[in-house]
């Protein structure tokens, strides 16, 4: 049974608690539509090109945009590294916004996405059954053997029992943290390891209430310093060695430490982007979405009870929302609501 070593040091707490008010403070703003919708598409953009990237694909940034977005019939291998990355991130994005069933299953459908027409298509969304090793690029020799190929089923499987079996016990952060970096561990497939967990820890988080997909992009905060991830995620010698000595504590104060980066990251650029004329958002705006948020609509009636704006200004406000995609209305004359959009 998978039994993970790490202790709740000071500086995970601080992380953990961190991340708790970075969220709710991110969750308690409002933000226009048309800002929202750029942001994600940002995300995506910069998640292909980050995950992709960390793992040697050379093509920069504005490369990647403008393969994502004309997406080009004849492509070279490292076009469709990011293409296929995009889409995962695009299938699993509605995904999530179902009931997902996180299991062997699920990321072995992840990784056949990653690595479509990439690999031989026996080797596509299937554990691997032959034997692996890590090189070192700069030290030009092998640090890693990873665990045996017969091996791979047991492993997975207690893996994921861990994660069903701890949902509701241990942080959501730390137990994300630790699949991340007990995958790379196991190793599970020829090639498309770091590309497919690193979509599955999104999953993962995002099942257990804090969705990377939509505006974030932690894969960036990895790119950064890819020597740093990978002396972090990593490890060396043999499997069978090491397994059962493996402390997780230094990973999860750096896997916490990354969500923190690319949180205060989208913050301030959401913050940037929301300041113009069209966008801004003003205290009676607020009060018409917050009251929304509490009580799932609103009515002039209401808000003119709980406001002093004059009924020509209530309508330009909820124009106003109306226009920037936040809330819309439903139904005419006196029956008239206002609802989220």
């Amino acid at each position: 049974m998978f039994d993970p070593q790490y202790t709740i040091s000071p500086k995970l707490l601080k992380n953990i608690k961190n991340i708790a008010t970075l969220t709710y403070e991110l969750n308690n703003k409002h933000f226009s539509q048309v800002v929202l919708v750029e942001m994600i598409k940002q995300a995506h953009e910069i998640s292909a090109h980050a995950s992709t990237s960390i793992e040697g694909n050379p093509l920069p940034l504005t490369e990647v945009k403008k393969i994502i977005k004309n997406h080009p019939e004849y492509i070279r291998d490292s076009e469709r590294e990011i293409l296929n990355y995009n889409n995962a991130l695009i299938w699993l994005e509605k995904e999530v916004k179902k009931e997902v069933q996180f299991d062997l299953q699920f990321v072995l459908t992840i990784h056949n996405t990653v690595v479509n027409e990439l690999m031989p298509i026996f080797h596509c969304g299937k554990l691997r059954t032959e034997a692996v090793f890590v090189n070192d690029p700069i030290k030009r020799k092998t640090i890693y053997w990873p665990a045996d190929h017969e091996d791979m089923k047991p492993l997975m499987k207690d893996l994921f029992d861990f994660v069903e079996r701890n949902k509701n016990t241990i942080d959501p952060l730390i137990l994300a943290g630790i699949f991340h970096k007990q995958f790379v561990v196991i190793h599970p497939f020829i090639d498309g390891n770091g590309r497919t967990v690193r979509l599955a820890t999104k999953v993962l988080l995002s099942s257990m209430g804090l969705n990377t997909f939509n505006l974030f992009s932690f894969e960036n905060y990895y790119n950064q310093n890819i020597s740093k991830y990978f002396k972090n995620v990593g490890v060396e010698g043999n499997y069978y060695d090491i397994c059962r000595q493996i402390d997780f504590t230094s990973w999860l104060e750096y896997f916490t430490d990354g969500i923190i980066d690319e949180l205060l990251r989208v913050s301030k650029a959401l913050e940037r982007k929301n300041i113009t004329p069209e966008t801004i958002l003003y205290e009676h705006h607020n009060q018409i979405l917050s009251y929304i948020k509490e009580h799932d609509f609103i009515t002039d009636k209401i808000y003119s009870e709980i406001t002093d704006r004059a009924k020509a200004t209530r309508n330009q406000d909820f124009n106003k929302l109306i226009e920037m995609r936040l809330i819309e209305r439903v139904g005419k004359g006196k029956s008239t609501i206002y609802r989220l959009k």
